[in-house]
């Protein structure tokens, strides 16, 4: 398993299989135990400094929590860390920063902080990671319940006017668009990108755009997955689609057309680009020296590619 969240091969005629095991404790207000998600964990307070959202721009399970971070407005309650975009298979390191430490941690590699709470930790140092600035532990890296613990839990610090993510009359829809646009396109691309044979990529292949299709008639009807806000839904598949034509189109072998050729889902995804907390958050060189640097079984030459042309992402979406 490589640090972000993806398998270094995949057993020869095999689907691309997930693996969803993470450290699954919650940082909870006054260590409550939450209405929603696992509870028999162990349970953190809220406490404004304390943490340290260790997240890569690089990788499209991080972006979102930082993208979060920024639309409640919490960047002065829970500090951020970015590791450079690309690792080895021991773990990500902090080489954007000066002297390749963290500066707030002081670690060279995440693997520390995970080391330093599992001595033996078994499986993938993976990012988004939240750690204990106290301790330099780990606490949790379950990325999806970081970011709804965003939103639910760290209430009393958003900023004045924070979108609302989980609205409570669409929370039973949205989970059900979530689920599906997790299993078919989040992880879609990676299933297609990782078949072990032909027919899995086929069948891969097959589900991804029956997926992309859905999406392109539900756009057409609605500026958003939910409606006329933005929600936790839209975050989830944005970072997907920023990451489509750059690196998932060719280096995944998801081809059968560009994002760009999608009218709904490109200005959908332009609309979102050009919304603060998501386009300065897109980082597009980093996204492609990740994924044409990181799998070597992919991409052995290690060759980043120039293109795609970027510019297309400031052009008026017309979704107001």
């Amino acid at each position: 398993m490589t640090d972000d969240h993806t398998p270094t091969y995949t057993e020869k005629g095999k689907p691309f299989e997930r693996d969803m095991n993470y450290i699954p404790d919650r940082i909870t207000k006054g260590a409550r135990t939450p209405e929603h998600g696992p509870t028999d964990v162990e349970l953190w307070p809220v406490e404004p400094g304390r943490y340290r959202l260790i997240a890569a721009k690089a990788c499209p399970w991080a972006n979102r929590a930082i993208i979060v971070r920024q639309l409640l407005g919490l960047e002065d309650v829970i500090s951020w860390g970015a590791p450079g975009p690309t690792h080895d298979k021991r773990s990500w390191t902090f080489d954007l920063d000066p002297g390749g430490r963290d500066p707030v941690l002081g670690i060279e590699r995440l693997q520390e902080a995970y080391f330093k709470r599992y001595p033996d930790y078994p499986r993938g140092i993976t990012v988004p990671a939240i750690v204990d600035v106290p301790t330099g532990q780990v606490v949790t890296n379950d990325f999806p319940w970081i970011t709804h613990d965003l939103f639910f839990e760290w209430r009393d610090y958003h900023r004045e006017g924070a979108p609302d993510l989980w609205p409570d009359h669409l929370r039973a829809e949205m989970e059900e668009v979530m689920q599906r646009v997790f299993t078919e396109v989040n992880n879609g691309v990676y299933r297609c990108g990782f078949a072990g044979s032909q027919e899995a990529y086929d069948a891969a292949y097959d589900r991804l755009w029956t997926a992309m299709d859905w999406l392109e008639s539900r756009l057409a009807e609605r500026r958003y997955l939910m409606g006329e806000e933005i929600t936790e839904a839209d975050i989830r598949l944005y970072t997907t689609l920023a990451r489509f034509d750059a690196v998932y189109h060719g280096h995944f072998k998801c081809n059968r057309n560009k994002l760009t050729e999608m009218p709904n889902l490109w200005g959908y995804a332009r609309d979102l680009y050009q919304t603060p907390g998501f386009g300065e958050n897109t980082d597009f060189d980093q996204i492609k020296r990740h994924y044409y640097v990181v799998h070597t079984d992919i991409n052995p030459s290690g060759i980043v590619p120039k293109g795609p042309d970027l510019t297309g992402w400031l052009e008026p979406h017309g979704r107001g």
